[in-house]
């Protein structure tokens, strides 16, 4: 149900009291007056603090830095007369003892008016006493149809007719902004060049970051790690290339649905972080990452707003990949946590768009300790495939031995012994392998030369991997792979020649 389709509804029910959390002020108030135009052609009053109510000659200024008088110029109205009223900014009111209750008293008294108060706020804040009189609506960002409208109308406005390309590729660079923030990046283009160009779109995605850090819940990551830059899990990679084309317009003519996602289990430093980058490189699609614990806030039903603004930002901002790093943290032992509730809600609402979702958001989640997360998460039709992501084998080592250093020093790659490395690594990961290389570099700087293939064995005599440290639990989480319930990442299996040196 779009927006206006629900708040035409809740018009003609009869919802006294409905609360719209969204920055788009002004593009949220031409929404509510069309609405209200076709609903009889209701009077729309606005009211904010500075200025009281405005637009009504027999009133102007009411209220004016009164909130509680903003709400008894509705009561002074006939009780047959219609009409919306907006409040902006009253959230911040709420918690007012004499607010509440004039509220409360208004929610009896305007069932039965052709009335309803329109509360807009940059947030959810809704104080426990509130919550059974208060309509929550979402009203979403600009989707690409009107973003596409707002370019067209400022290209001709400048005489600059766009290319199709150029156009199809400002509108989705635009997609996941306010219009606001459309308007001054596209104005900031043309105050640049004059007209649109090419290079604009590279403007649009540094305003979209931004954005993105101002949630302080996604972050924008730039992807420039390859799958080439993955040391074995052939079979994750081979399962990662045949769907590199999913997103097309011809895989939809074909019949294919969007990839859905991906579950990565598995030992730490074993390249699950590294293979959601490379998937969003190779995809070519934009990569946000998930802090599962700032969806978390102190504020009934915050929690709850912070969980749909992130599915809205990664919905508009689609095609992309959503990656959700050590998920099992966040979720492990839902329902046991003395949090009123909040982290089941915020699960359940998760979980629920992972199911139904029909954008193309594909989400790339990690875990650590699968046996913490809910049952529930890995139930078919969350995720595509659940992989399990264990340590390498000799020769996995001996690829992933030869990625780095072919890094590091490309030109005397044939110095070093990488199958004696690959050989004298057993139950390392490649993270470990990575800071085995790195002990050697400060010995050989230390000591004023190259590093050498010795430099790296002695830097891997001194360095005990998690596989040793942390043995039984690595077993528990292998004999749960062993048991048929993910699929492996790699063609050699990881759950032989574990601590046996191989």
């Amino acid at each position: 149900m779009t927006f206006r389709d629900e708040f035409k509804l809740l018009l003609r029910a009869r919802y006294p009291l409905i609360y719209i959390p969204t920055y788009e002020e002004e593009r949220v108030e031409t929404a509510i007056r069309e609405e209200a135009a076709q609903q009889g052609n209701r009077p729309v009053y606005t009211w904010d603090f500075v200025d009281g109510y405005q637009g009504n000659p027999n009133d102007a200024d009411f209220g004016k830095r009164n909130p509680l008088q903003a709400l008894e110029f509705i009561e002074k109205l006939s009780s047959s007369a219609s009409a919306v009223f907006i409040l902006r900014d009253y959230h911040r009111f709420l918690d007012d003892v004499a607010i509440a209750r004039k509220l409360r008293n208004l929610a009896k008294l305007l069932k039965s008016q052709p009335k309803n108060i329109v509360i807009l706020s940059p947030r959810i804040a809704i104080p426990d006493d509130l919550t059974e009189v208060l309509t929550v609506v979402e009203f979403p960002l600009p989707s690409g149809g009107e973003i596409k409208i707002e370019v067209e109308r400022l290209s001709q406005a400048i005489g600059n007719p766009l290319p199709g390309k150029l156009l199809d590729d400002l509108v989705r660079s635009c997609q996941g902004l306010s219009m606001e923030r459309i308007r001054r990046v596209l104005a900031k283009a043309i105050a640049t060049h004059g007209e649109f160009q090419a290079e604009d779109v590279d403007l649009v995605l540094e305003e979209k970051r931004q954005t993105i850090r101002q949630t302080q819940i996604l972050d924008f990551i730039p992807a420039t790690e390859q799958i080439s830059d993955i040391g074995g899990l052939d079979n994750l990679k081979d399962w990662l290339m045949r769907r590199g084309g999913s997103f097309s317009e011809k895989a939809r003519q074909y019949g294919l649905p969007h990839p859905r996602g991906l579950m990565l289990v598995g030992i730490q430093g074993t390249g699950k972080s590294l293979t959601a980058k490379a998937i969003a490189h190779h995809w070519h699609l934009p990569l946000l990452r998930l802090d599962v614990g700032r969806l978390f806030a102190g504020l009934v039903g915050e929690s709850e707003s912070r969980t749909r603004q992130m599915i809205q930002v990664a919905e508009a901002l689609a095609p992309c990949i959503l990656w959700i790093d050590e998920i099992d943290k966040a979720f492990a032992g839902v329902g046991g946590k003395g949090d009123a509730g909040t982290t089941a809600r915020v699960f359940g609402t998760f979980i629920t768009w992972l199911a139904e979702k029909t954008s193309p958001v594909f989400v790339v989640a990690t875990a650590n300790d699968i046996q913490a997360l809910p049952p529930e998460m890995l139930r078919k039709g969350r995720f595509d495939e659940i992989f399990f992501v264990g340590l390498p084998s000799q020769e996995e080592r001996k690829a992933i031995f030869d990625v780095h250093i072919s890094r590091l020093r490309s030109h005397n790659l044939k110095n070093y012994d990488i199958r004696r490395l690959a050989y004298e690594t057993p139950d390392f990961s490649g993270a470990e392998i990575e800071q085995t290389l790195i002990e050697a570099m400060h010995i050989g700087f230390s000591q004023n030369r190259d590093f050498t293939t010795d430099d790296i064995l002695e830097a891997a005599s001194q360095i005990i991997p998690l596989a040793r440290t942390a043995q039984e639990q690595i077993q528990q989480l292998q004999a749960w792979a062993a048991s048929g319930r993910a699929r492996l990442a790699s063609k050699q299996n990881p759950l032989q020649g574990f601590g046996s040196g191989e």
